[in-house]
């Protein structure tokens, strides 16, 4: 069998493994019990690209707050956790953040270009095993922070809309990625 028959044949077994349930954490990270009360976990999934694994996402909410929804995460306090696998540069997230942002709705170059700046601050470049949390601040922005110590805030609800609707918005471009962090609330 050729090398490309084995890959062709080896390919739909190989998607299979893009997103993949992670185990659950038993406990918050510290800046998301400061920021949020009671947190619970509502849903987790580790996020592979070709194959390579690129970040274990949790989804945290209140404790007595009903489920989110992709219907109304936006207007809903929460806190969106990605422990990285690999090494990534922050600036390189950013953008990646902006094209992603894009897919969802329209914004234009200035408004970009103020986005990517204050997430170039606030996303510093990322090593294996390391933490961003954003904080979802409805109606009033978002917060990130690394290692469990501030480092930005856009206090923009439509840009807190549209970043973390990557993961949650039903116009996002990893449907299974939000089904996994919505679970029964999505």
């Amino acid at each position: 069998m050729t090398t490309r028959r084995v890959w062709l044949r080896a390919a739909p077994v190989a998607a299979l493994g893009l997103l993949a349930p992670v185990a659950r954490a038993t406990e918050p990270p510290a800046e998301v019990r400061a920021a949020l009360p009671e947190p619970r976990l509502q849903g987790t999934m580790r996020f592979r690209w070709l194959g390579l694994s690129i970040y274990d996402a949790r989804l945290w909410r209140p404790g007595a707050a009903a489920p989110l929804s992709a219907d109304d995460y936006a207007g809903r306090d929460f806190a969106l956790e990605l422990i990285y696998a690999r090494r990534l540069s922050g600036e390189g997230i950013a953008d990646r953040s902006i094209e992603e942002m894009r897919r969802l709705d329209r914004f234009d170059e200035a408004r970009a270009e103020a986005w990517r700046a204050a997430m170039r601050a606030a996303f510093p470049d990322v090593q294996s095993g390391e933490r961003l949390v954003g904080v979802n601040r409805a109606g009033r922005g978002a917060r990130f922070l690394h290692q469990g110590r501030p480092t930005g805030e856009v206090a923009e609800a439509e840009f807190a809309r549209l970043f973390f609707g990557i993961w949650l918005s039903p116009r996002g471009a990893e449907p299974q990625l939000r089904a996994a962090l919505l679970g029964a609330g999505g």
